[in-house]
């Protein structure tokens, strides 16, 4: 398979694995999870590419359960689901990357989920940076993880290194 191959497979996964099982015919169990049979018959992929998507995603997007028979994203979903992901203790400082025209809303609200579940948190600049790019010019805000949570807000770790929490507000932002 080469990279424009498993570039476009990785992007019908997410769209199918986060946003649009029904489209092509699959279900997601309340916690994301999928069985991998019918996702290859649906997508008329081979296990040999599916798991090539899953082993080179740079991102780490997509997970297999213990016994490799289901699969499913790590995070980023728009459809319900409870990833049951740990509680954990963040680092004094996750990031957020963003563009500058959403910066005066952010200040004035804070960091909200909008169509997610939860707000995404990066643990370094280099990964907010590239999240940011998406957009646009990115604009880096640092978040005071640390006090956060002493103030009582919860944190999770996804598989893949992503953090997540419901909302931060604005004054725990500041710019990079």
């Amino acid at each position: 398979m080469n990279e424009k191959d498993t570039v476009r497979l990785s992007k019908r996964l997410s769209r199918h694995l986060r946003h649009a099982p029904e489209e092509i015919g699959i279900q997601l169990t309340t916690d994301g999870w999928t069985d991998v049979a019918p996702l290859l018959a649906a997508l008329r992929i081979t296990r040999d590419q599916l798991d090539h998507v899953v082993e080179t995603n740079n991102k780490r997007r997509f997970a297999f359960d213990e016994t490799g028979s289901r699969i499913r994203a790590n995070q980023g979903h728009t459809v319900p689901v409870e990833l049951d992901l740990p509680v954990e203790t963040p680092p004094a400082t996750l990031y957020h990357g963003t563009v500058a025209k959403f910066l005066d809303a952010i200040m004035a609200d804070g960091l909200r989920p909008m169509s997610r579940h939860d707000v995404h948190l990066s643990p370094d600049v280099a990964t907010a940076v590239k999240v940011g790019s998406r957009r646009g010019k990115p604009v880096v805000l640092a978040v005071d993880a640390g006090r956060m949570h002493a103030d009582g807000h919860v944190f999770r770790l996804s598989a893949n290194g992503v953090w997540f929490t419901e909302h931060v507000p604005a004054a725990y932002l500041s710019s990079t």
